[in-house]
């Protein structure tokens, strides 16, 4: 029988750690499917793709400008076309999982979904948690991303998820991490770095509030770098306390690595995640890490603790004194980097491609 064709889906592309595994994802696969497309309304990423990849998106920019629900609509649009021209294919959805999960199953063709965060974050009303619960079981495979999310998709909607990590390209990062930067760190303070989009899952402020409660015990200073709708909140926060002359916003940047080399400290304050890509580059430029306990990641990243500091989601005044604890320290928290960066072998970048490739090969024969 001839090879399905491979459609990855993924209607609205950002900034974040979930492009980032699509783009490593959909570049591997190009040299393993012969036929394979991804449907997107966010044009400007295309060069992100190999030419072997078939871009299926709007004629007009215009629809980039939409909210990222209308970009699933109309994502969907698409796919329903392509599905209606033929039905000899598989779908890798990485986004709008239910909707699309729903379509392919009315149309009759399989589907492999991607699951990018913990439910925690998506699945608090009783209506969205039997969405989940019992739409989620109609796709023909479920991957996520830590094997705390594996075992939480299991508890709360008895799914039985395929568990792959991040594929880390460690050379890559080093490599990118010799760049120049333009923001010069001052080596006698304590260099404190955030990298993620200023939204609530994020949860910025918790890091603003506690560098607040310790700005007059330690020398310091805070990086924060991303973009987002909560970005003048965290301008207002940090010029009511005073905090400009320590603290400093900056707009996302392709590549973080380099400022991440220059800091001391990153220190992830999120709500929850799904695997964050941030903190396994982090460890890769042996870098010391405080993070929430959020679901999921942080904890499997840094081993309970062993590789890091954890606190509660939202404990600010926590977080402030793991920072002093750090900064008294250094010497002897420093084994701490080295147990984290032994342990990324897990998330090595051939092995968990070929761990895809295992997964699509089975559903698209």
């Amino acid at each position: 029988m001839k090879q399905k064709k491979l459609i990855i889906f993924m209607p609205s592309i950002e900034d974040g750690g979930a492009e980032k595994n699509l783009f490593i994802i959909s570049n591997y696969l190009k040299d393993k499917i012969k036929d394979i497309s991804l449907i997107t309304v966010s044009k400007k990423f295309k060069n992100r793709f190999s030419k072997k990849i078939k871009i299926i998106s709007p004629r007009s920019n215009f629809w980039d400008t939409l909210s990222r629900r209308k970009k699933f609509i109309i994502g969907l649009y698409l796919l329903t076309l392509q599905i209606m021209k033929n039905k000899n294919l598989l779908v890798f959805c990485f986004q709008a999982n239910i909707y699309c999960t729903i379509l392919c199953k009315l149309l009759g063709v399989k589907i492999i979904v991607r699951s990018n965060s913990a439910p925690d974050g998506w699945s608090q009303s009783i209506y969205k948690f039997f969405c989940y619960k019992y739409i989620f079981k109609l796709a023909d495979k479920v991957i996520v991303n830590s094997l705390d999310f594996k075992k939480k998709f299991k508890v709360k909607f008895n799914i039985n998820a395929v568990c792959i990590y991040n594929p880390l390209n460690k050379k890559e990062i080093i490599e990118k991490s010799k760049y120049k930067n333009q923001i010069k760190f001052d080596k006698k303070k304590l260099n404190l770095i955030n990298v993620g989009r200023y939204t609530d899952q994020k949860d910025q402020m918790t890091l603003l509030k506690a560098v607040n409660r310790i700005k007059d015990k330690i020398k310091f200073n805070l990086l924060i770098v991303g973009k987002g709708l909560e970005k003048e909140n965290l301008i207002n926060y940090i010029r009511r306390n005073n905090l400009i002359k320590k603290v400093q916003l900056k707009n996302f940047q392709n590549n973080p690595f380099n400022l991440i080399k220059s800091s001391d400290v990153f220190v992830l304050t999120s709500k929850y995640e799904g695997l964050p890509n941030v903190l396994l580059e982090s460890q890769v430029l042996k870098k010391f890490i405080i993070s929430t306990n959020c679901p999921t990641g942080p904890r499997e990243i840094l081993l309970n603790g062993k590789a890091g500091f954890l606190f509660n989601v939202g404990d600010y005044k926590k977080l402030s004194k793991l920072i002093l604890n750090y900064s008294k320290n250094k010497k002897i928290l420093s084994k701490k980097i080295l147990i984290g960066y032994k342990s990324l072998n897990r998330f090595d970048y051939k092995y968990n491609l070929e761990n895809y490739f295992k997964i699509v090969s089975s559903l698209i024969k």
